[in-house]
């Protein structure tokens, strides 16, 4: 950065405020849905991003009613017992979706086990997203052809993933910019930071976006940083830092738009943090009343991202009733085809268990394939 050690200097005094968040989370639109006044402290901040156009926020919306309604529906399936679990999204659509649209084909997502809105929201065949959940596979899509990694399990492993593959891709000389979706409990895991500080070393670019809900699992985001915010954890590893109201889908989608073009320019990497919460449980089998007080969760609910999104479009004229019916008729019937793919028992082939192992299979596991396909055809 420049200077002496020890004395900043107006340059880097200058630099360093540039990294850091704005003072308060970047929002377009009131917690109602309306706009902002135009001589709001919120609104000056806001001007450093180009807010989305009204055919990006109606995209934005179509996707939101689908996401909620595909969330609701593997909700209902994991009480069914057709999923042995579901982390459900629901009250982070705005996080999700955002996430998807910020992204080129051509750039690489990197997302969690509660990311399967943002990855039917880039376009991955819904029961395809719900494998890993029913425990068909470790990935039931072609993570090469959809640039979209497996979704990850352990915290925050899958972001130094990230750093690596984008690093990778600039010294191959493309454009790819990679995002990984991470939880506010993964910035507490050792990966977390590893990865953020090879990202600053190398200028790498990829955009960490952390979906700051409030709670990892049970734990409440003041047990486990003693940060003014998780944004701020940027600035120590070099990494340019913002924070977002994560229930704004325009804010989400301006901010998160403009780290992935800055980091695809040149100018490194990002930490966005989303400011959102968990409506829903941590899992299905998760009982969130025994830690957290209902009144907090009416809070949010209150600021409900679609609800917030749908007022904002309809008063501006872009969004009619008739608009409105026809994205939750087209999420009812994603639903009832998500509903009836997953019926049936799953149709697995045992031999499927010695590929992917080795791109050359050794003699052994040969062997042992032949010998299975033996047994299951009685000889």
């Amino acid at each position: 950065m420049g200077g002496t050690p020890g004395h900043a200097t107006a340059e880097t005094g200058a630099e360093v405020a540039a990294w850091l968040p704005s003072h308060v989370p970047l929002s377009f639109l009131s917690s109602n849905g309306k706009e902002r006044k135009s001589d709001s402290a919120e609104v000056a901040e806001n001007r450093k991003y180009a807010e989305p156009s009204s055919e990006e926020l109606l995209t934005a919306y179509r996707k939101m009613v689908l996401g909620r309604r595909f969330d609701e529906q593997a909700t209902a399936l994991a009480r069914q017992g057709r999923l042995a679990v579901h982390p459900s999204s629901l009250g982070q659509e705005a996080c999700q979706v955002g996430a998807a649209l910020a992204l080129r084909d051509t750039d690489w997502l990197f997302p969690t086990y509660r990311d399967c809105v943002a990855l039917i929201s880039r376009g991955i065949d819904p029961v395809e997203a719900l494998t890993l959940l029913r425990g068909d596979a470790h990935c039931g899509y072609d993570p090469l052809h959809h640039r979209t990694a497996p979704q990850c399990t352990p915290l925050a492993t899958h972001a130094a993933h990230a750093t690596g593959l984008a690093h990778a891709e600039r010294l191959k000389g493309t454009d790819t910019v990679a995002l990984a979706l991470v939880g506010d409990g993964a910035t507490s895991e050792g990966d977390f930071h590893e990865a953020l500080n090879l990202a600053g070393v190398l200028r790498a670019p990829v955009v960490f976006f952390v979906q700051n809900n409030r709670y990892a699992i049970s734990v409440p985001l003041s047990d486990q940083c003693a940060a003014p915010g998780l944004a701020y954890k940027g600035i120590g590893y070099g990494v340019r830092a913002e924070h977002v109201d994560g229930n704004d889908a325009a804010a989400v989608l301006a901010v998160l738009s403009t780290a992935v073009e800055d980091a695809r320019a040149g100018g490194g990497p990002w930490l966005v943090e989303a400011h959102t919460y968990r409506l829903g449980p941590h899992t299905s089998a998760d009982d969130p009343s025994r830690y957290r007080p209902a009144e907090e969760a009416e809070h949010w609910r209150r600021r409900d991202p679609i609800t917030r999104l749908e007022s904002a479009l309809r008063e501006r004229g872009v969004l009619t009733p008739e608009d409105a019916d026809a994205a939750t008729a087209e999420a009812e019937a994603y639903a009832a085809d998500v509903r009836a793919r997953l019926a049936g028992d799953p149709e697995l082939d045992p031999l499927a268990l010695f590929d992917h192992v080795f791109a050359s299979p050794p003699p052994h596991l040969t062997e042992q394939r032949a010998a299975l396909r033996a047994e299951l055809e009685g000889n």
